[in-house]
């Protein structure tokens, strides 16, 4: 096993994917759908409604291997036993732990492009192969894997869309679209802007729901009472306005919703997969529009290379520089895994692949710098740690160590 060092915070390198690829739904996830009944359906994916294109994420809950346990152990034994605390009835009491806590599953999830296959084990666990040959494990922890999936549908060009429900599913065998091929309908894109005035851009998911072009957005108009289901297709901007939202359709034609889901404070949120850095969710109270257009580029799946281990170097608060193998947080080794955080009361899910800079902020922040010069101040987000003052530590190998330990992987 390499040995690890761990360092409260620091700065990070990280490495690209490759260049991006253009064609029309090329970005649309593809595969082979091998049911348990044998049957073999091939075409577009849609996967719990709201992923339906290489840059989307599979959400699931990975296991922590042993070794990740106990490098970092050693690494804080370093600096004296592990220490335990709690004040009862105005004492202080302390004493040494042997055995501190350190979760043994972890969030995780990971891009639609990075994957070759998907097999199901166990009824929400699913193994995963990599373009980079890597296998792992997933399960359920969200609603993308195991029983509560909303459901599957294969969309096969020329015949008809199949839905299938988890029970259904053996594996799945993800590709390239065969040249030529054309998806039943569009997938939304465009760029939400917050009530800072902050702009997100990317592919669409409107409610954690609405994700294609001939879904439907429904509400109630304000005048008249009538009762609209708007194609996104015609759309062509959603504002947030008291109680509903004003949609303006791509005839110019403008309309304030109410009364639904869709257009109120009921809304689940708007998640932009934003290519060049993962994904970003802004709640509602904190949405003020949406506005649609095409994408400038197409990010097919040769575009991704199924991850590498993460490199960097590590600048302590001292000074010293440290290259080598890193494990974020004691648990993150792929550039395929995610640093979470929020900013500005928007959720963050950002691909180490485009991290650049990681520097440890005021308070409880930090300072988080993307390959494409985007900079973000970020804080703890839905319990996440990666961070705050509750990150468990930068573990570091020497470069060339082994993989298996640095990636986090059970191999």
């Amino acid at each position: 096993m390499a040995r690890f060092r761990a360092f409260g915070w620091a700065l990070l390198c990280a490495l690209p994917l490759a260049g991006p690829v253009y064609a029309q739904d090329g970005h649309r996830i593809w595969g082979q759908v091998h049911t348990t009944s044998g049957d073999v359906h091939e075409g577009f994916i849609r996967w719990d409604r709201n992923e339906g294109s290489w840059v989307d994420i599979l959400d699931g809950t990975k296991d922590v291997p042993p070794e990740n346990y106990t490098a970092w152990l050693n690494a804080k034994e370093a600096d004296g036993p592990p220490l335990r605390t709690i004040d009862l009835l105005g004492y202080r009491i302390t004493w040494e732990e042997s055995d501190p806590d350190f979760s043994t599953t972890s969030r995780s999830g990971i891009r639609f492009g990075h994957l070759t296959s998907l097999r199901v084990i166990e009824d929400d666990r699913v193994e995963l192969r990599l373009r980079s040959g890597e296998v792992l494990e997933l399960e359920g922890g969200a609603t993308d894997l195991g029983r509560s999936i909303r459901d599957i549908v294969v969309d096969v060009p020329g015949r008809r869309q199949i839905e299938l429900e988890w029970s259904d599913l053996d594996r799945i065998v993800f590709s390239a679209a065969p040249t030529g091929a054309r998806a039943s309908s569009r997938r939304l894109y465009g760029t939400v802007e917050d009530r800072r005035g902050n702009q997100y851009t990317g592919y669409v998911s409107w409610d954690l729901d609405e994700i294609l072009e001939d879904d439907i957005l429904d509400g109630e108009e304000r005048r008249g009472r009538n009762d609209r289901d708007i194609p996104f297709g015609d759309i062509a901007s959603i504002e947030r306005i008291p109680g509903g939202a004003r949609v303006v359709l791509v005839d110019g034609d403008e309309l304030e919703l109410t009364d639904n889901r869709d257009v109120d404070r009921g809304n689940r949120g708007i998640q932009m997969s934003d290519p060049g850095l993962g994904m970003v969710e802004v709640e509602w109270r904190q949405f003020r529009i949406l506005r649609f257009h095409e994408p400038e580029e197409v990010v097919g799946y040769d575009t991704f290379d199924g991850g590498h281990l993460l490199r960097g170097t590590v600048i302590t608060q001292s000074g010293e520089e440290i290259d080598g193998v890193i494990r974020w947080d004691a648990d993150e080794g792929a550039s395929w895994e995610f640093l979470n955080g929020l900013a500005d009361d928007v959720v963050f899910t950002i691909e180490f692949a485009y991290v650049s800079r990681i520097e440890r902020g005021q308070g409880f922040r930090s300072t988080v710098t993307l390959l494409d010069g985007r900079t973000f101040d970020l804080d703890d987000a839905n319990d996440a740690n990666d961070v705050d003052w509750d990150n468990k530590g930068i573990l570091i190998a020497p470069p060339g160590a082994d993989g298996s330990t640095a990636s986090g992987q059970a191999q």
